[in-house]
């Protein structure tokens, strides 16, 4: 995926989550309450073919995780400091100002903030109750848990259709041939505790029934505390004909609470109560439970039964389909006992339908008032539209832990590759994809927040500023964010430990940019100005941290140079062009021999962006900042145009390159590679050079060679405009009738694996950040008087057409936005759902662009 670090390899590798099957015949046991058939027979015991070994599974890996938790405990003594890298950064937090307090800070209490599962719940606490919703789906006669999102479950579709980030959202999820939808509505009434209230509207409906086929659905409720308080059975579930208080219990956050079911349908309601301090492997445990049921008492029903003092329950709802089920969750019952029924009926029922209506219509208004789709987009483009969005701000979530940082310096008490623990910290952040990517990444951020500015600036800026508030004394911020056990379910150890001599492109610079040219248009109220100047004062010191810490660790050998450190030239044996991982653009062709003589395009631009944005930010202030000079005579030094040509042109191609050590003579080749110990050797592809690589321009035209024209840094006027939009506009580079692909079909590495096991991954696939970013230039160049006004124009409105039209045929064709796009047929390509950056595509249908 969007790469930076390595997730294109972590994808392909991702835990997967355990599957359990089950027969649709065996269905027929269910007992004959409310209607349901009753019907026992010798076939019930192969209902769910459990693995028995699963619970002394969960169990063995609990404990290593307890191991592993106790291991990684930090001791700090007068003997041992605490290392640098992890010390924070030595300022107030961020998240600390007044504007983020009180309403505000309340108002996001609660939410969807559980990206990894299809639905779930938590408040933004580090121990939180946490509530979700899992089911049995059917797949070719079989049934499949469904709990965490996961590619491997094949869905025809899901996400959130619309979600304003606050208090609302729909999503509807296709399992097939079951439809279900899912409904989340926040309130704040009289007598709520803090956060207020919640509920959710389940809707299941086959779209046909089968021969053979169950026509009742089987649905997993649950509600667990993290802080392992103990919850309470509620009387009314051993009775479900009052089909009401299910759970209750208490905490020091939002004071007693209640959570209640009611639904005019008929369904039969069966639970478990837990002690367990593991949430994240919770499908597994109820699998577990359920196939031991079927195999002793021939029952696909959870036993009615509870441990002592459980942190943990779970209720299984069965009914014959289609049918609703309303689940509401009040606060502060013990403030006011006398309106709790008052408020779940609020919440439930024709109320609850009544006021999800409202907001849905709410949704719409906004949508066309921020994003005003243009006339000549359909209806079915508008929609999609609002579910890109909807899902971008329905995946927002929250996390809590401690990031695993490779300790950087070995010492007599640290060897070569030790790692360690970062502070115990929290993200507030939208994520990428939901199936494979449900954390935080840094480069990827920035570009979510061009669209949530738009539509929420307060909840861009709290965004921003938890990401700022990771910071380091150094000014480094890890780059991807794997906080909690959750999040850590979902990533293989390998992939976990982060570098803190590596950097990520500082695209938060281009929203923090817009957010300042809009101060400067007078684009916001008096209240939002004075908002975001407390904002952009908490936040100055950390930012030049942060540009401080670029503009050092990652410079060149040569002034206003720099290059993305971190690759390893003797690490890459393997690789046929050793990886820029912190880049972002992960196996986009650098130079083939990596030196300290390198100069990446890319960086400089992204240096450009940032010191522009540390200058208008320093003069917006109310106390300019004395260094406002010095960002202003970096960010011209780094726009000088002649400068740029000199270091980075190609009058020849008529292109903008990085330099370094290269030869384009490079091949892999299988040979015999001797193993470690005792292993015998085996015969792999190594990397083979042919020829001496020499300092020189790397001749590889693509995303990176657009830098500069991205970066505005060429004049109207410039012959060198026109060779830009050559390369834009010609089928033999960049060019394809979906948007532009990352590599010219002319470089040597177009399409080529880079290991054995590494596929193509920026040499050639359509991205829609990097074609978002181009688009945005080419609609300011044609606005910019000069010759080649009117063919960037034309080329504008070519680009812009071709990736609507692909991301709508992909997206009718397969229900998802995805990662990338192929350059050849314009299909849909790697992870899915992704309405991280993909989702840009609002902006684009919008013709909504930076411009400064």
């Amino acid at each position: 995926m969007s790469g930076g670090d390595g997730r294109k390899t972590a994808r392909n590798r991702i835990k997967p989550s355990t599957t359990t099957t089950t027969t649709t015949d065996d269905h027929r046991e269910l007992r004959n309450r409310k209607g349901l058939r009753k019907e026992r027979g010798k076939d019930q015991l192969r209902i769910l073919d459990v693995n028995f070994a699963l619970l002394g599974f969960i169990i063995l890996t609990s404990l290593v995780a307890l191991l592993f938790v106790f291991r990684s405990v930090q001791f700090t003594d007068a003997d041992h400091p605490l290392p640098r890298v992890i010390t924070p950064f030595p300022a107030p937090k961020i998240m600390d100002l007044e504007i983020f307090q009180g309403d505000h800070k309340e108002s996001l209490y609660w939410g969807t903030y559980r990206p990894h599962v299809y639905f779930g719940v938590r408040a933004r606490a580090p121990e939180s109750l946490v509530a979700g919703l899992m089911w049995l789906g059917i797949k070719d006669g079989r049934y499949f848990m469904r709990h965490v999102c996961q590619d491997a479950d094949d869905l025809q579709t899901y996400g959130w259709n619309k979600h304003n980030g606050r208090d609302y959202g729909h999503q509807v999820i296709i399992d097939h041939g079951m439809t279900l939808t899912t409904s989340f509505l926040k309130s704040k009434g009289n007598g709520s505790g803090y956060g207020g209230d919640w509920a959710v509207q389940v809707g299941v409906q086959y779209e046909k029934l089968i021969e053979g086929m169950p026509d009742a659905a089987h649905l997993f409720f649950y509600v667990a505390d993290e802080g392992q308080n103990t919850l309470r059975l509620g009387r009314s579930v051993s009775d479900i004909d009052e089909k009401s208080l299910l759970a209750f219990g208490s905490r020091a956050d939002v004071g007693d609470w209640e959570i209640h079911l009611k639904s005019t349908d008929d369904f039969e309601v069966h639970h478990i109560g837990l002690k367990t301090p593991h949430i994240h492997n919770l499908s597994d445990l109820v699998q577990g439970i359920l196939g031991l049921q079927v195999r002793n008492f021939g029952h696909l029903e959870l036993p009615d039964t509870s441990d002592d003092s459980p942190n943990i329950f779970v209720y299984q709802i069965t009914a014959r389909t289609p049918f609703k089920a309303d689940i509401a969750f009040v606060t502060g019952t013990d403030i006011d006992n006398d309106k709790v029924e008052e408020r779940v009926n609020s919440l439930t029922g024709t109320s609850l339908t009544s006021q999800l209506h409202k907001k849905e219509n709410e949704f719409d208004d906004k949508f066309k008032k921020i994003f005003n789709p243009s006339d000549k987009l359909d209806l079915e483009s508008v929609e999609v539209g609002k579910a890109a969005i909807g899902n971008l701000l329905g995946g927002i979530g929250y996390f809590y832990g401690q990031s695993k940082i490779l300790f950087p310096q070995p010492s007599k008490h640290r060897s070569d590759g030790d790692s360690i623990l970062y502070w115990p910290a929290e993200l507030y952040t939208a994520v990428p994809s939901r199936p494979f990517f449900p954390r935080g990444f840094l480069w990827d951020e920035g570009f979510h927040q061009l669209l949530i500015w738009r539509w929420d600036t307060h909840i861009s800026m709290d965004i921003i500023g938890h990401w700022l508030d990771l910071m380091n004394i150094d000014g480094w911020i890890p780059r991807e964010q794997i906080l909690g056990a959750e999040a850590l379910s979902k990533v293989p150890e390998e992939f976990v430990v982060q570098r803190p001599s590596n950097g990520n492109p500082p695209t938060l610079f281009l929203v923090l940019q817009d957010l300042v040219c809009g101060m400067k248009r007078n684009q916001f109220s008096a209240t939002e100005n004075k908002e975001m100047s407390a904002f952009f004062e908490r936040s100055f010191g950390r930012l030049e941290a942060w540009f401080q810490w670029f503009n050092t660790t990652q410079s060149g050998k040569y002034t206003s140079s720099y290059y993305w450190h971190g690759r390893k030239e003797s690490q890459t044996i393997f690789e046929l062009n050793p990886k820029t991982l912190s880049s972002g653009l992960d196996d986009y062709p650098r130079a083939s021999h990596p030196t300290d003589e390198e100069r990446h395009l890319d960086l400089r631009c992204w240096m450009l962006l940032a010191a522009d944005c540390m200058h208008s930010i320093s003069e917006q202030l109310r106390n300019k900042k004395e260094s406002w000079k010095a960002y202003k005579e970096t960010a011209e030094l780094l726009a000088d145009f002649d400068l740029l040509n000199k270091m980075h042109f190609d009058e020849d191609y008529g292109a903008y390159f990085d330099y370094g050590n290269h030869t384009e003579k490079v091949r892999l080749r299988r040979q015999l590679v001797e193993k470690n110990g005792n292993q015998p050797p085996s015969l792999e592809l190594v990397r083979e050079v042919l020829e001496q690589p020499v300092l020189r321009l790397v001749p590889h035209v693509g995303y990176v060679s657009l830098f500069p024209f991205i970066s505005k840094i060429i004049p109207s006027k410039s012959w060198i405009l026109e060779k830009q939009l050559d390369i834009i506009s010609n089928t033999s580079t960049l060019w394809t009738n979906y948007g532009l692909r990352s590599l010219s079909k002319t470089s040597s590495m177009y399409m080529k694996r880079n290991t054995e096991h590494d596929p193509p991954y920026w040499r050639g696939p359509i991205w829609m950040n990097m074609n978002y970013l181009i688009l945005s230039s080419l609609h300011h160049y044609s606005k910019e008087e000069g010759p080649y006004r009117e063919r960037a124009e034309t080329i504008y409105n070519e680009l812009r057409g071709n990736l609507i039209r692909n991301v709508m045929k992909n997206y009718k064709q397969t229900g998802y936005l995805w990662e990338q796009y192929d350059q050849k047929k314009g299909n849909g390509k790697g992870a899915h759902p992704f309405t991280g950056w993909t989702s840009l595509v609002v902006l684009i249908m919008a013709e909504s662009y930076s411009e400064c």
